[in-house]
């Protein structure tokens, strides 16, 4: 249904630094780079980096997120964890959230300007 999602990044240098580390994690790849764009996916850019320059971050408490699928729990804490490494802060470590679903494991960052992405992985019950 969703093709691409957009987030707005004040320093698209630094965005893309970082977001080529914690997509990495999860098989993203820098897959197109324009002088105020790029876009990572697997196949195509499904998340796109847009420069905002004057953009304020994002207010904690906005309630959007993006979600990306993740093919493991391995992968989903590697997400989390290159995302702290690169600059980012925890917005929920990985582990699994029952709550939201049987098997659901999933980890929340926060990258440089607030935004908030998920990598999320579903388990399979014994």
């Amino acid at each position: 249904m969703i093709d691409h999602v957009s987030i707005a990044v004040r320093d698209l240098a630094r965005a893309t630094a970082f977001y080529k580390a914690v997509l990495g994690a999860i098989g993203f790849a820098k897959l197109d780079d324009r002088p105020a764009t790029v876009g990572f996916g697997k196949r195509y850019p499904e998340l796109w980096l847009n420069l905002r320059g004057g953009h304020s971050p994002v207010a904690a408490d906005s309630g959007a997120h993006v979600c990306l699928r993740a093919p493991s729990t391995a992968a989903v804490d590697a997400f989390h964890a290159a995302a702290l490494a690169a600059g980012g802060a925890n917005d929920g470590a990985p582990g699994p959230r029952p709550h939201f679903g049987d098997g659901y494991y999933a980890a929340f960052i926060r990258d440089p300007d607030g935004n908030r992405i998920e990598a999320v992985t579903f388990v399979r019950g014994p």
